[in-house]
């Protein structure tokens, strides 16, 4: 096989980026009243416009011919079908199953057949309804008072303790669905070791009203055992040992390990090693979310995500949003330089989603070695950062309008907004549309004068400003628009950027399920850590290890 960069595809875009290095978004608005509907795409309640970006149809003609010298639809069926597509560990993965539907007996592609039959692939559906039903159960039982702690007591708070997957993409579902919350127990969130957190977590919480859910795949995980370790010493101290049965949940793969902890086995939900951190929201990593809003309006969620595959799995690849939004970020950042992407959501019930896609796709593309294990040619994974709108304005958009290095954007709001507060929806959406089209337009020196006239700057003043007003404009972004943020167009949104990345991957040659980088800092973290309880710093550490370790000793870091 051609290496990706000698690839007649990648040559021919190539060539096209030369040809059409000059171009300006302005110019190709203007030539083209038909732009917008040419380059936007709607499913179900999502709306994509991709066409403020330095794309023509010539463009996107080239990237789908990437696509198809990349085999992206044979990857995009080999994960459906339950192929190893984690070559790295040997595994599938089958996040798809997790959230389609469950009538039926199974068979299809992956993601249903449209008629309510669920897929069986490799066998799991009979497993994934069994802990559905269990998520049911579990949530509505907390929901409705009727799961009682030690003193019979129901429960008022959970705190869910987790890290990195099992954490943020629950995290950021609960806080994007708190309208639909309709009652049910307070819940916090500990996913950082710092001991300041779980002490803020545990602050004014009553233990016999308190439930704890330990998310871990491996019941390992240092950060989180360490904090559910901390969690069952204060409900111990105040209840005694017996009550851990009534007050945790285990979510895990090592059911044996929730027991040695002490949690009773009906109180343990499975993951299974089909299922990557960074997808697992739909499994029962996503109990806090039933709890939440309710295991009907879970299953919503898992709809929209359901919805998603489908139109991934279906559509062919130039009207497929998942390929189009992933193809696009190739274009910006291997052949335009787009180094970073910036998500800025202009919801404040999606604060936590850039967080999520950093995760997502910084953790799943972020390799610099192909599947087969030579070297990486491409850009892979940006930089993603992110706020919402419109903190985000008065944060770093500055650096996004004209900032030396090139950042892409992709702006999210909802058409509607729950918030009792007249008139703020309509001033948030105009700044939502306004950043874009500046990003896309900039300001010319002739624009820029005339706005001074209107300011009433004058004579040198004027002068003076002119070259700091001007700005070119030609900054890519992509607007998502929602009918209305609820928990079917979250779970397609959220399904939206798992595909992208996985096309991304698929053309970058990349596995984006792994994530030894990650495992490689945990494993150093043990040796170190006994140093720092009493062990002398080894020889297999740099000088500069060494000498912090010995500072951080010297200084006493443990004060209590």
């Amino acid at each position: 096989m051609a290496s990706l960069k000698s690839s007649p595809a990648w040559k021919a875009l190539k060539a096209h980026q030369k040809e059409t290095a000059r171009a300006h978004m302005r110019d190709l608005f203007a030539e083209d009243p038909g732009r917008f509907e040419a380059f936007s795409l709607a499913r179900g309640g999502l709306f994509l416009d991709y066409s403020k970006n330095r794309i023509t149809a010539e463009t996107m003609a080239l990237l789908m011919d990437l696509a198809r010298e990349a085999d992206v639809e044979g990857w995009r069926g080999k994960m459906a079908a339950g192929d190893p597509v984690n070559a790295s560990e040997g595994r599938a993965a089958l996040h798809m199953a997790l959230r389609a539907p469950l009538g039926g007996n199974g068979g299809g592609n992956g993601a249903g057949d449209g008629n309510g039959t669920a897929p069986n692939l490799g066998g799991v559906m009979p497993a994934v309804r069994e802990a559905r039903e269990k998520i049911g159960l579990m949530a509505e039982a907390v929901r409705q008072g009727q799961w009682t702690g030690e003193t019979g007591k129901p429960v008022e708070t959970v705190v869910h303790i987790g890290t990195g997957g099992s954490h943020q993409g629950p995290a950021m579902a609960v806080a994007a669905l708190r309208p639909f919350r309709r009652s049910g127990p307070d819940i916090r969130f500990v996913a950082n070791v710092d001991g300041q957190e779980i002490t803020n977590a545990l602050d004014g919480l009553a233990p016999e009203t308190t439930l704890f859910i330990v998310a871990s795949k491996t019941f390992a995980t240092q950060e989180t055992i360490t904090n559910a370790l901390t969690a069952r010493t204060w409900l111990m101290d105040a209840l005694g040992h017996d009550a851990v049965q009534k007050h945790f949940i285990a979510v895990t793969a090592d059911a044996k390990a929730a027991t040695d902890f002490g949690i009773r086995a009906e109180n343990t939900l499975p993951v299974w090693d089909w299922v990557g951190g960074r997808t697992s929201l739909w499994s029962a990593m996503g109990l806090p979310v039933a709890i939440a809003i309710g295991q009907d309006r879970f299953e919503d969620l898992l709809a929209g995500a359901h919805d998603m595959d489908r139109h991934f799995l279906e559509a062919p690849l130039d009207a497929n949003m998942p390929v189009i939004l992933g193809l696009i970020g190739i274009w910006n950042i291997d052949f335009l330089g787009a180094g970073a992407l910036a998500i800025l959501p202009y919801d404040e019930r999606l604060a936590g989603l850039p967080g999520h896609l950093r995760q997502l796709e910084m953790e799943s593309n972020g390799k610099s070695v192909t599947r087969d294990g030579g070297p990486a040619q491409a850009g892979t994974a940006p930089v993603v950062f992110g706020e919402t709108g419109t903190r985000s304005q008065h944060a770093f958009h500055q650096a996004l309008h004209q900032g030396r290095r090139l950042i892409a954007s992709d702006f999210i709001a909802a058409l509607e907004n729950p918030a009792p507060a007249p008139g703020h929806h309509r001033i948030l959406l105009a700044h939502f549309l306004a950043q874009s089209e500046a990003l896309m337009a900039g300001q010319t020196k002739s624009e820029a004068k005339a706005a001074m006239k209107a300011d009433g700057v004058k004579g040198a003043d004027a002068k003076t400003q002119l070259p700091h007003r001007v700005f070119e404009g030609n900054r890519p972004s992509n607007t998502l628009l929602l009918d209305r943020l609820d928990p079917f167009t979250l779970g397609q949104l959220i399904a939206l950027y798992e595909h992208k990345v996985f096309v991304q991957a698929a053309v970058w040659r990349i596995n984006p399920f792994d994530q030894w980088g990650v495992e490689h800092g945990k494993n150093l973290a043990g040796p170190i850590l006994a140093e720092l309880l009493g062990g002398d710093a080894t020889g297999s550490h740099s000088a500069s290890t060494r000498g912090l370790i010995g500072r951080i000793k010297a200084g006493k870091a443990e004060t209590a």
